[in-house]
């Protein structure tokens, strides 16, 4: 389902970061590595103009709070795909 987002979002004129995602849940759960992927996602929000949420079902996990409070800190505009 994301990838119908990034593609609507894509073909609407936006360069579009997505964090990353991989298919093997093992990638991330060395400690040294989240904290590698968690500093890639702060630079990725500091080159953006904006953060897209895609909050499914009123869900927003917490490295995703993280990254929006990042990115207030940052006076980024955020959106939700889902009203708050």
């Amino acid at each position: 389902m994301i990838y119908s987002f990034k593609e609507k979002l894509t073909l609407n004129g936006n360069i579009i970061l997505t964090p990353n995602f991989f298919n093997n849940s093992n990638v991330a759960t060395n400690l040294e590595t989240r904290k590698m992927l968690d500093e890639m996602h702060r630079q990725k929000i500091d080159m953006s103009d904006e953060i897209y949420v895609i909050n499914l079902g009123g869900y927003i996990g917490e490295s995703t709070k993280s990254e929006i409070e990042y990115a207030k800190i940052k006076g980024k505009k955020i959106s939700y795909l889902e009203s708050l």
